[in-house]
């Protein structure tokens, strides 16, 4: 692929994200996102929430974002000097593999406790010419696929991926049961559970049903010629349903054009 071809792809691929801390929480936003070039037609995207229950879970989401964006560094620089790119299932696989493997090196050399180290993890990886993409959610979220919702709901008690971390990997990444196969999108999202506590303060019963909110963040494309298009539907949830997210969020939604 020349270049000319690779900024075809790119521009056909229209990413927006937002980062949102919730009306209940005043120190710290504890979601994080990243979007980040894998490999030259690869992306890999990720949300994460750090467990309020946790200790210093802000800590948890950050360190789990930038590991992923030091793995999808290195493994682009890795297919430039190779000229080898994997297919997606296995792509995933070792990104989460190598996930776990850095996380234990820094628990280590830190002295970190399990405590510090839970966060939800909803993570994929788009082939950019295709859009085809293989995901998987530790823990819960939303994943939103034209039109078709993809809720993982754990009772208030997500499995977090740092639970697992000395675990034997392939064992438990085969019993893993939240996964996803996608051949191609139009229009996709993912995002933490605070997509679902949207609240009208002033009044309960104005209070607009999640599938609604649902449908105009994540469906709804008034504004997609703007990059801040979730910004600008958040503050519109604000401004004129008086509704606020009370819970952190963070949303990718991904919408490909022509």
């Amino acid at each position: 692929m020349d270049t000319s071809d690779l900024i075809k792809t790119f521009t056909a691929m229209n990413i927006y994200t937002t980062l949102q801390i919730g009306a209940f929480h005043t120190n710290h936003c504890e979601d994080f996102l990243i979007t980040e070039q894998i490999s030259s037609h690869h992306k890999l995207i990720a949300v994460l929430d750090g467990c309020t229950m946790g200790t210093e879970s802000v800590f948890a989401s950050m360190l789990y974002g930038k590991i992923l964006r030091k793995i999808a560094k290195s493994t682009f620089y890795k297919e430039f000097v190779t000229n080898k790119t994997l297919d997606l299932k296995t792509t995933l696989k070792e990104v989460l593999k190598e996930v776990m493997k850095e996380t234990v090196v820094i628990k280590n050399q830190l002295g970190l406790e399990i405590n510090e180290l839970l966060a939800t993890l909803i993570l994929g990886i788009i082939d950019t010419t295709s859009h085809a993409t293989e995901c998987i959610t530790i823990g819960d979220g939303l994943i939103y696929i034209d039109g078709n919702t993809y809720e993982y709901e754990q009772n208030d008690k997500p499995d977090y991926l740092g639970y697992h971390l000395y675990d034997d990997f392939d064992t438990w990444y085969d019993h893993q049961e939240q996964k996803l196969s996608i051949p191609n999108f139009k229009d996709m999202s993912f995002c933490t559970d605070g997509i679902f506590t949207f609240k009208h303060l002033e009044n309960k019963e104005k209070q607009k049903p999640v599938s609604e909110i649902i449908e105009y963040v994540l469906q709804d494309t008034e504004h997609m010629e703007y990059d801040t298009l979730l910004d600008r539907k958040i503050r519109h949830l604000k401004n004129q349903w008086k509704h606020v997210v009370t819970d952190d969020l963070a949303i990718i939604r991904i919408i490909n054009t022509p």
